[in-house]
């Protein structure tokens, strides 16, 4: 079981990074709340991470906070929801927030996420509400926009749209969610601003 990686940022290719560990390159999937607190390509960094173990592949899953991968995994043991939908989860929504939700029955908001529908949003309040009440104590949410330099993409619209794609929203979604964002922006704070827009409706 790899449970966490320290090593040089190799590339960002959202929501895909590879992180090089001894002349080893893992590729991993993140969130976009760990992609836009990452250093430059090229520097240090440290990543937790969840294995997932199928029959055609296995797939590695990195996350900036501890926190970030527990809820990850309390994510996929929900009926229905895979490691896909967890990550677009825990891109479009912060964990405090996510939890706020849950604990609160507040499923409309939970339907703004790429992939929740009513039904799956009510089975998230229904099978995690149990699990979150120690949460609550805990201080701050999952990382804040890095402040450090990244690398900029040459076309970081394209790359931010292809990264929300992926997160589930429909091509013309994703155009209209970064339509008249600043195109000075690099593609992890395109991704970001464009889900913040995208939750506050």
């Amino acid at each position: 079981m790899i449970g966490r990686l320290h090593g040089t940022l190799l590339e960002k290719l959202p929501p895909w990074i590879v992180v090089d560990v001894h002349g080893v390159g893992y590729e991993l999937e993140t969130s976009m709340t760990t992609l836009v607190a990452l250093p430059a390509v090229g520097e240090e960094v440290r990543l937790y991470t969840h294995l997932s173990v199928r029959e055609d592949a296995h797939l590695l899953y990195g996350f900036g906070r501890d926190e970030e991968r527990q809820l990850f995994r309390a994510l996929i043991k929900v009926n229905g929801v895979g490691p896909k939908l967890a990550l677009a989860i825990l891109s479009g929504m912060e964990r405090d927030a996510f939890v706020g939700c849950v604990m609160e029955g507040d499923s409309k908001a939970l339907t703004k996420l790429p992939g929740v529908g009513k039904k799956t949003a009510d089975r998230l309040i229904v099978e995690m509400r149990d699990r979150f009440p120690h949460w609550q104590e805990e201080q701050g949410a999952l990382l804040d926009a890095a402040s450090h330099a990244v690398v900029k993409p040459q076309d970081p619209f394209a790359d931010a749209e292809a990264a929300l794609v992926s997160l589930g929203y429909k091509p013309t979604e994703a155009s209209r969610m970064l339509s008249g964002l600043d195109e000075g922006l690099p593609t992890e704070a395109l991704i970001k601003s464009a889900l913040a827009r995208q939750m506050a409706g």
